[in-house]
């Protein structure tokens, strides 16, 4: 057979053009790859062919039965069998093993000497990652996820699913991408964006700002707060989302109507220093820890605040999260004011067949028992009828939670029709056992407000996440909480 001949039969096999591997058959090369990733039948009908020269190895392949659910979280492993991304490349070192190794005496001949010198190193597996994440409920995450973005046109999105225990249960991203087929993906899809990417939290940073006014005893929820149509702080004048005459909230009525105006009085009640400590208390400016590559989010000191930017941090303007802080803030008041690092992975198992559990993460009380119950009670009258999330209810449970609609800043101010749509909650209410996030990234279509777009996906999400959890209802009714004073 001819080089040519020997081309143009293995050429249809390999799926490469004739003078392609023609070019590769001839020169003065003494080896070179023809193709990778050959399927074994296809191997097969090479080697009947008999070129000279031509022969196939082994090679194992990472592959991922469940597509893409928690592909950013997994990662992906490369051509080179490295991790390329999430759990496959922070534990690549754990998960690779390592390869054995026999070293022989041989003859001129290239032949084995029976009494010769022999070392033998057998080879080890990798160790087994054990994660928190639910396969069944990421699916769901990623499928509601999926289908809102597509609803409302919008440029991406983020779930999350904490329990109390700070445990990360399910953390969805779209677009996503199948490990399967990594190279089909663009970077921005192969990373994890809930990770990765920020926002200005709006709204849903205002529980940050009363809880700290809570905490340090200036205000209770049935606090009176005239709340003026605007508000003048140095050179900038804040109003609400919508405008209105002189309105008489009490705390708990600040937070159902989600008032700037109502939040930035209550805020001004304590100092800067006060507020930032809070902030930071709840996680916010600092990487969670949760083992992968993550932002910090963005939240200045306290002294650097313009005179703006001290009004406006209260309401969530002037500081930026990824969707995974946003979430751990509300476990906290879910986990009765004590915060905690989310954890992601459990522990590993390597050959000794035992599970090495992951050191648990330091716990810290930022607002007592008794503030977190006053602000879960707070925010469940944010979705009831005369909150602004009354789609985040699910039928027979206690919800308690705050919407968020944050304008996206530009190079030159905010850009215009540019929002970040979010509804974070948790249920029981009065006995909290999951924490769920949704934020949608820039909606153009039906809606740009959490409380109309990301409120029913929280609902569906977490109800499927009770059942799931066979979490059943307290029995207990909503206390009602004045929202007005006369």
């Amino acid at each position: 057979m001819g080089v040519k001949g020997a081309a143009e039969d293995l050429a249809p096999l390999l799926g490469l053009p004739v003078p392609t591997v023609l070019k590769q058959l001839t020169g003065t090369n003494r080896g070179l790859m023809l193709a990778k990733g050959v399927a074994p039948d296809v191997a097969r009908d090479i080697l009947r062919l008999a070129v000279p020269g031509v022969a196939t190895y082994q090679a194992s392949r990472r592959d991922y039965p469940n597509g893409n659910v928690a592909a950013n979280v997994l990662g992906f492993v490369g051509g080179d069998g490295k991790g390329g991304g999430g759990l496959e490349r922070a534990y690549d070192g754990a998960l690779a093993g390592t390869p054995g190794k026999l070293t022989y005496e041989s003859s001129e001949e290239g032949l084995k000497i029976p009494t010769g010198v022999l070392a033998e190193v057998e080879p080890r597996d990798g160790c087994t990652v054990h994660t928190t994440i639910d396969r069944d409920l990421q699916y769901k995450a990623q499928q509601l996820l999926a289908a809102k973005v597509k609803e409302t046109k919008s440029r991406g999105g983020y779930a999350v699913v904490l329990d109390t225990d700070f445990d990360l249960r399910a953390l969805a991203v779209v677009p996503t991408f199948d490990p399967n087929h990594y190279q089909q993906a663009t970077q921005s899809e192969l990373n994890d964006r809930s990770l990765l990417d920020t926002f200005e939290p709006g709204s849903t940073a205002k529980v940050v700002t009363l809880a700290a006014a809570l905490q340090e005893g200036v205000v209770t929820p049935a606090t009176p707060i005239t709340v003026p149509p605007l508000l003048r702080r140095g050179d900038t004048t804040f109003h609400d989302a919508e405008l209105h005459g002189t309105e008489h909230l009490t705390l708990a009525g600040v937070l159902a109507k989600s008032s700037n105006i109502g939040t930035i009085l209550t805020g001004s009640r304590i100092s800067p220093a006060t507020l930032e400590h809070y902030m930071r208390g709840f996680g916010l400016g600092s990487a969670t820890g949760i083992g992968l590559p993550e932002s910090a989010g963005l939240l200045a000191p306290s002294q650097q605040w313009s005179g703006s930017q001290r009004s406006t941090v209260m309401f969530g303007q002037g500081l930026s999260v990824t969707a995974l802080q946003a979430a751990d803030v509300f476990a906290t008041f879910a986990a009765d004011g004590v915060h905690k690092q989310p954890r992601l992975v459990t522990g590993q198992s390597c050959s000794d067949g035992v599970l090495h559990p992951t050191a648990p993460s330091a716990a810290t009380r930022v607002v007592s028992a008794s503030v977190a119950k006053q602000m879960r009670l707070m925010m469940e009258q944010v979705v009831g009828n005369d909150g602004t999330a009354a789609k985040a209810a699910i039928p027979g449970y206690r919800v308690a939670g705050k919407t968020g609609t944050a304008q996206v800043p530009g190079k030159n101010g905010y850009e215009p029709g540019a929002y970040v749509a979010s509804f974070i909650g948790m249920a029981p209410a009065d006995a909290p056992k999951l924490v769920v996030a949704v934020v949608l990234d820039r909606p153009t279509r039906v809606s740009h407000f959490g409380g109309a777009i990301a409120a029913p996906v929280f609902s569906q999400l977490m109800a499927f996440a009770l059942a799931q959890a066979k979490v059943p209802p307290t029995g207990t009714k909503t206390p009602r909480i004045p929202l007005l004073w006369d």
